[in-house]
Parts: structure tokens; sequence; C-alpha cells
């Protein structure tokens, strides 16, 4: 029986001999059957952990305590990008690989309903301010319109600078730019967002020392509004980097319809500068385990060489395994917990290969 266990592929060797011999010599049927269960049993049983989806070892193995699979992840875990509202994607402005800074853009969608709304929020806006300029105010009321006035500039003048950084970007990937330009319109950007910060704090104070604003600022403010909720529905047009990392899979052309589906996402991005193993350990070997142990990782793509790792964390949940696998999980009969396992040199492995944890005692 050990030696079946040890090698089941030559248990159903035995199995089909052991049917081939019954057919020659006519063997009783019912022995046959009984002869064929006893050799089944056994192999089934010699292969519970391996259907199961989690490797065991002997405790005295090797001095292993136990051995999980896993997959290779970055360090950042994979980030599905997917976009916020449906739309005809326009341009995809990246590669496979490419890195990206966090804000960049990714994608771009088509959509003209959205922009010719925000044009005529924009209008409205101008016809609403001409009509108040010609309401002449003084004192508090004139500071606070002068306010109001100093914000809407400042929001206006981000939008600006944030096209002009995506522009520059695109000018970067074309040849047409070089990463110092990248870098001053990054600058110019975080100065824009803190002085919509800084506007918006005068506001307050004004608002809190004039009293309610006359008709005509009340409506200029309710078009503002509009302009704003605009402007926020063309920005989701564009779909950027959460992160920086790289690109690590797109999964849409120019002229697709992209949904907001995080099970179907557009781009998947990551943090590749360190690596990670997200494995999944047999609840029975999970009470051998502990933050800052030593791992040992094994891939079939490099036999014969061993990668360096410690375990990272542990999952606080116990749940059905999916055998490392991307996307919904299929439940089985094994009820395991992740551990990460953080690598201290990679080397050669890369995102999504998949490889064995063996944790030491």
């Amino acid at each position: 029986m050990q030696s079946l266990i040890e090698n089941p592929n030559e248990s159903w060797l035995m199995i089909k001999r052991f049917v081939m011999n019954s057919k020659s010599n006519n063997m009783v049927v019912g022995g046959c059957l009984a002869g064929i269960t006893a050799v089944v049993a056994v192999c089934l049983w010699a292969f519970s952990d391996v259907a199961k989806g989690t490797p065991r070892v002997a405790p005295t193995e090797k001095g292993w305590h136990a051995v999980a699979p896993g997959r290779i992840e970055p360090a950042s875990g994979e980030i599905r990008i997917a976009s916020a509202i449906p739309g005809v994607v326009g341009d995809v402005l990246v590669k496979v690989n490419d890195k990206v800074f966090a804000g960049e853009p990714l994608i771009r969608l088509h959509d003209n309903e959205l922009r010719a709304r925000l044009a005529g929020a924009e209008q409205q806006v101008a016809l609403r301010k001409r009509a108040r300029n010609d309401q002449l105010v003084v004192g508090k009321a004139a500071d606070r319109r002068k306010a109001e006035d100093a914000v809407a500039d400042a929001e206006r003048a981000l939008i600006d600078v944030r096209s002009a950084l995506d522009k520059t970007v695109a000018d970067l990937r074309a040849g047409r730019a070089k990463p110092a330009d990248i870098n001053a319109a990054r600058t110019a950007l975080a100065q824009a967002q803190d002085q919509v910060v800084t506007q918006k704090a005068e506001l307050r104070k004004a608002e809190a020392d004039t009293p309610l604003p006359s008709m005509l600022d009340g409506q200029l403010n309710v078009a503002r509004s509009e302009l704003q909720a605009a402007e926020a529905a063309v920005e989701k047009l564009t779909i950027r980097a959460p992160i920086s990392g790289s690109v690590l899979q797109i999964s849409v052309k120019p002229g697709e319809l992209a949904m907001p589906s995080a099970l179907a996402p557009l781009v998947l991005l990551g943090d590749i500068s360190s690596l990670r193993v997200r494995a999944e350990l047999d609840e029975r070997d999970f009470g051998g385990i502990k933050i800052g142990q030593m791992v040992t990782v094994r891939s079939q793509a490099f036999l014969g060489r061993d990668f360096v790792g410690k375990v990272a964390s542990l999952a606080p949940l116990v749940e059905h395994g999916r055998g490392g696998l991307r996307g919904a999980r299929n439940p089985s009969d094994v009820d395991v917990v992740e551990v990460v396992v953080d690598l201290s040199e990679p080397g050669p492995l890369t995102t999504g290969m998949k490889v064995d944890a063996y944790f030491s005692r």
C-alpha cells in the first residue's frame, strides 16, 4: 500500500492490468469488481490531499511544517481597474509593461452627450455671472462675491492644469516631451490643488461674516454647482491609475464598450518593484504558522532553485480554496487560510506564476 501511495501512476496501471487479466482468465465478475474497488479506494486515499488542491507533507520531511500552493503577485496586489460609467472606449493611452504614476490617464471614453451637457453648463455660468455683475454690492457682500469668484477661478485653473499634465504625459510617450516636463506639470498640479483648498477656506470665512447672497448671486452659485456636476461626469470619461505601478494587462480595445464591472477589469495594474506570494494554507496546518516565519518558495519554471521569504500576514478568515486562480472562487471541499509571504529576492519570478510555499518549522 505504501508503494501505491508514493507512486499513484502505478496504482492506475494495476487497475488496468487487473481488468485485462480478469477478462483473459474469465474470472468471476463479482471478484473482479471487488478487487477493482479495493485498488480504487487505496488510490483515492492516496490522492485525497492532492485532489483537494492542497499538498501536504509528513512532519519529518526535510523539516517542513507544511506546503501550500500559491501565486506570485505584486506587493500592492493586483489592482483591477474598471470604468465608473458605461461608455465606448475612445483611446487606450498605455501599453502592457508601461510604468505609470498615480492619477495618470490610462483610457479615455467617448460620450458626446456628457460633453454637450458640460458646454451648456459653461454657458449658463457665463450668463448668470454677467447678470450678477450688473448688480453692484459693497462691503462684506462684495468680499463674499470676490471669495466665491476666487474659488471658481481656482477650480477652473485646476482643471486646466490637469489637462496640461495629461497632454504632457501623452507627449512623453510619443517622444515629444522629457521626464522633467512631467515633473514640472505634476508640481503645477499640486500647487493648483493647494490653491483650491486655500480659496475655499477664505470663502468659508467670508460666508460666516456676511448675510445670505442676493438672488442673482444665488442663481450664479446654482449654475456653478451644475457646472461642477457636468465637469465631474466628464472627468469620469478618463480612467486614471489609482496608484503608481506597472500595467500588467489590458483587456479592452478602442471601439469596445466599457462597463463598470470589477469581474471584467479594463486594466490590471500593480507595483512590481517588490513581489510576494499569496498562498492557500490548509486550515489543518494553520496552528504552526506565525508572522515572520521563514518560507522557501519553489517554482516548476526554475527547478532546483529556492527563493526565500517571510510570512507577512495571515488572513483572519477560513474560506473555500480557489486554487490560486484569478476571478471568482470555485468552492471545493477544502477550507484554507490565505497567507501572504514577502519575497526578499524574487529574482526571475514574475506576477501570476504558480509556486509552492514550504513553511519551515
